[in-house]
C-alpha cells in the first residue's frame, strides 16, 4: 500500500511539474517590433493610414495595415517613412492586433518627427518616426493595427 501511494505521489508530482512548465512557457513574453510607414492630415479631425510588418523574436512575422483617427487641436499634412515601434507584454503575435489609445504632441516644418506610447489592455506600443510635412498640434484618438 505504501509503495503504491509513493508511486502515485511521484506520478502526480511529475504531472504537476509538466503542467506548470507548459503554463509558464505559454505565458512567456516575446519581443515584437514594428517597421512602418504612415501618412496623414489633420484639421481638427485627423486621419492617417499606413502599412508595415510586425516581427517577433520567436521567428513569426506578419504584414499589417495601420489606420489612425484623431480629434484635437491639430492641423497639417505629414508622412513618416522608416518608422519603428516596439511592443511590450506580447505572448503571441496576434496580441499586437487591435485598437490602441493614443495621445500625442507633435511639431514640425518640412522635417517632421513623432514619438508616442500607445496602449491596448496590457499591450503597449512605443512608436518613433521621422518624415516630412507641416504639422502642429495635440491629438487624442485611436491607432488600429489589423491584418491587410
Amino acid at each position: 500500500m505504501i509503495r503504491h501511494s509513493a508511486v502515485s505521489a511521484v506520478t502526480v508530482l511529475a504531472a504537476a511539474l509538466m503542467c506548470s512548465s507548459f503554463a509558464s512557457a505559454a505565458g512567456k513574453d516575446i519581443d515584437c517590433k514594428l517597421d512602418y510607414t504612415l501618412d496623414g492630415w489633420a484639421a481638427v479631425y485627423g486621419q492617417a493610414t499606413g502599412s508595415g510588418t510586425v516581427s517577433c523574436s520567436n521567428g513569426k512575422s506578419m504584414p499589417i495595415k495601420i489606420s489612425a483617427k484623431t480629434i484635437g487641436l491639430s492641423a497639417g499634412k505629414w508622412q513618416i517613412d522608416k518608422g519603428k515601434g516596439r511592443f511590450t507584454d506580447v505572448h503571441k503575435i496576434d496580441d499586437v492586433l487591435g485598437t490602441y489609445a493614443k495621445a500625442e504632441a507633435n511639431a514640425g516644418l518640412v522635417k517632421s518627427g513623432s514619438a508616442q506610447v500607445l496602449t491596448k489592455g496590457n499591450v503597449s506600443l512605443a512608436l518613433a518616426g521621422k518624415g516630412e510635412g507641416i504639422n502642429l498640434g495635440v491629438d487624442v484618438g485611436g491607432f488600429e493595427i489589423k491584418r491587410p
